[in-house]
């Protein structure tokens, strides 16, 4: 039975690129539950499907759907308890932020860092429009620059516009499944275009008015690399709502909280308020990031209220 990956998603339909490097338009034949997950989409770019081709026609059925290696998900509203599957079998996730035009908040930053972490897959940040910083900002991009790099992740510092260190961010995507992602206006889809000659995606522009970005990429969707890959372009998003990350695990979700943590006075130490907590020490000795400390005390107040 042929088999491939999807590569698009519209809710209805999904275009699968087939093994023997066809583009199938494929649909699903009832319902399908993937690992217990509650989930307004039983199939995201990146699944590996079986599919039988409808007879008398171009368009084919998933019969199957392989098993996943990771998942980067979200809650789908902030209101919901279902949750939305952007992709699967990740090899590397993206997370293209800016410093200004817009200007991306740690705290988005780093809820996405931890769903990256608590999924296992790998992630790297790349601070795009570095043409666009002036000296008011060039310090905060290297104070943060430094925070990430000192909690074990990967900084690039890229630019679309001018094509600055584009073949560095290249090694890190040949012959790999990446997902780019980010606020909508942080540049994601003029990378694409540059990285991928050809692509000719749209772009869109900032806001005056409230320097955000308008969404120009409504699917997400799987483009090939000229030199083997897969990028996964994706809507902008707004907000990053935690799914499924329990209270008591946020902590391990943070690197060099991890690293930390077998040196706090109790083995179930929270890092709010016990005493002889390492990790609330080291945000004392300033080695470890008070920005990073914050996003972790707002996730476990905010996401975590209404916990008994």
């Amino acid at each position: 039975m042929p088999s491939g990956m999807v590569i698009k998603s519209t809710g209805s339909w999904y275009m699968v690129s087939a093994d023997d490097g066809q583009v199938v338009a494929c649909r699903l034949r009832g319902r399908f539950r993937m690992e217990g997950i509650r989930t307004t989409n039983p199939l995201a770019v990146g699944d590996r499907v079986d599919f039988e081709p409808e007879p008398g026609k171009d368009t084919a059925i998933v019969t199957h759907i392989h098993p996943r290696t990771n998942v980067i998900i979200r809650k789908a509203t902030r209101l919901s308890s279902a949750a939305h599957i952007i992709a699967a079998n990740l090899d590397y996730l993206m997370l293209i932020a800016t410093i200004a035009q817009p200007r991306t908040s740690t705290g988005f930053i780093d809820r996405f860092l931890a769903t990256a972490e608590a999924y296992h897959i790998p992630a790297v940040i790349i601070f795009n429009k570095t043409d666009l910083i002036g000296s008011e900002n060039s310090e905060l991009l290297y104070e943060l620059s430094k925070i990430y790099d000192s909690a074990g992740y990967p900084v690039l510092k890229v630019s679309a516009n001018t094509g600055a260190n584009l073949e560095q961010l290249g090694q890190f995507l040949k012959g790999k499944l990446v997902l780019f992602s980010g606020h909508s206006g942080v540049g994601k889809t003029a990378l694409i275009n540059r990285l991928i000659p050809g692509a000719n995606l749209r772009t869109g522009e900032i806001s005056d008015k409230h320097q955000k970005g308008k969404h120009t990429t409504t699917f997400a969707e799987a483009i090939a690399l000229p030199e083997g890959g897969w990028i996964v372009d994706t809507p902008g998003i707004k907000e990053f709502g935690l799914y499924d990350l329990e209270k008591e695990t946020l902590a391990q979700r943070f690197p060099e909280m991890r690293r930390l943590m077998h040196q706090c006075r109790f083995a179930n130490c929270t890092h709010l308020h016990e005493p002889g907590c390492a990790v609330k020490q080291a945000v004392e000795d300033g080695t470890l990031a008070a920005t990073r400390y914050q996003n972790y005390l707002n996730m476990m107040l905010n996401d975590y209220s209404n916990d008994n």
